[in-house]
């Protein structure tokens, strides 16, 4: 106690037995160079080439973590370390555990996450496939920093040092690779004090292909961003859509429209009816994913939106969509009476269709409103008596880590 531990320097481990031990080696002596009270633990998950005995025998601290996956072991590292920070890198001889001062200056100031930037610090030749250093990288960094409004320009950097405490309380999620985004995305979310350094990457020691699968693990990736950011998602794309096809259908309402010889009439017209109601559901999927979210401390709490749900009751819903109900009955009643004027013959489709499409568009839009209204107050009657609880759950959670 006299003597607390600093720092802790992770390694997820799975079958790295021809770098381990150099990667140890460098760890422990920037300990010494710089000083520092701390450790070097491999969480090692299931190696079977020798790697834990080898790792014990260069001075590491072995954490055995049964649960298989890049998250899973640096999680199970996580929690066993005794260090108030902590920085974790790969044990394949890629990232320089002998350079980490920039991370412990950075922590020492007060930052919770500190990322590196592989491509402000420098990739050696055959470091990094074409693939992940011109597309795969630069496109899913840069979508995270558009999503979630974070400061790092390298989402899948391996190297980075964070204080425990905070991510512990974080409740990391991922057991595979997605485990790095998520650890940044709930950090920005979270309001976390994040920075990035620059970092150098070297081709890997160990004379294999990597664990990574390219597009696999690419898509999962993307999904997440994706899935953590219902606004991309679902309310940018709807609200698009459905303000899209009402111009449209405003627009092609009256007559046939003509734009460079070009014709636009009810076929174009319906469309624009089907990007409105798809647009409508979309957002409906984003409400329902906000709440959800909220909820589950996957989104922040956000005020503004819960103050709008609350005077967006269900009976305004049920409201609202039995006015739009009603007009498309009463227009699919007014195309009847003009198919009687021709007594039920055959019609001209340029003019009935201006009747019976705006008719299906809003008896389906008003059909949504109720039963989106009724399935949103569902999932919210959790949502108010779990306000309470949250708080609690989420610091037991953390006093059991610790």
């Amino acid at each position: 106690m006299d003597n607390p531990c600093e720092l802790t320097i992770l390694m997820p481990c799975l079958n790295e037995a021809r770098t381990v031990a150099v990667c140890i080696a460098k760890a422990r002596g920037f300990l010494a160079r710089c000083g520092i009270n701390g450790e070097v633990v491999i969480a090692d998950n299931g190696s079977t080439d020798g790697s834990p005995e080898i790792a014990a025998s260069a001075g590491a601290r072995l954490i055995a973590v049964a649960e298989r996956g890049y998250g899973s072991a640096l999680m199970g590292g996580i929690l066993a370390a005794r260090g108030k920070y902590v920085i974790m890198g790969d044990s394949d001889d890629s990232y320089d555990f002998a350079a980490l001062d920039p991370f412990v200056e950075k922590l020492r100031e007060g930052y919770q996450l500190v990322v590196g930037n592989r491509f402000r610090g420098g990739i050696k030749p055959g470091a990094m496939p074409p693939l992940h250093r011109y597309l795969g990288n630069p496109v899913l960094s840069g979508l995270g920093r558009l999503f979630f409004g974070s400061p790092c320009g390298d989402f899948h950097c391996g190297l980075r040092g964070f204080e425990r405490s905070a991510m512990i309380e974080l409740d990391l999620q991922a057991s595979n690779m997605v485990f790095a985004s998520e650890m940044i995305v709930k950090a920005a979310i979270h309001k976390l004090r994040v920075t990035e350094v620059p970092t150098t990457l070297s081709p890997d020691g160990r004379g294999r292909p990597p664990h990574l699968r390219s597009w696999r693990d690419g898509w999962r990736h993307l999904r997440f961003l994706l899935l953590f950011s219902p606004r991309w998602l679902f309310l940018y794309p709807g609200f698009t859509m459905f303000l899209t096809g009402f111009v449209g259908m405003a627009w092609l309402l009256p007559h046939t429209r003509t734009i460079g010889g070009i014709s636009f009439d009810v076929n174009s017209l319906l469309f624009a009816a089907m990007a409105m109601i798809v647009g409508m559901q979309s957002m409906q999927f984003w409400v329902c994913a906000k709440i959800y979210g909220m909820r589950e401390g996957i989104v922040p709490p956000d005020p503004w939106f819960r103050s709008a749900m609350v005077m967006a009751t269900l009976e305004k819903g049920i409201g609202a969509g039995a006015v739009l109900l009603l007009v498309g009955l009463g227009l699919a009643l007014y195309a009847v009476g003009v198919w009687n004027e021709v007594e039920f013959g055959p019609l001209r489709p340029t003019e009935t269709m201006r009747i019976v499409i705006p008719a299906a568009t809003a008896i389906v839009i008003g059909v949504d409103l109720i039963y989106g209204s009724f399935f949103i107050s569902v999932l919210d009657i959790r949502g108010r008596s779990r306000v309470a609880v949250e708080p609690v759950r989420r610091v037991s959670l953390v006093a059991l880590a610790k």
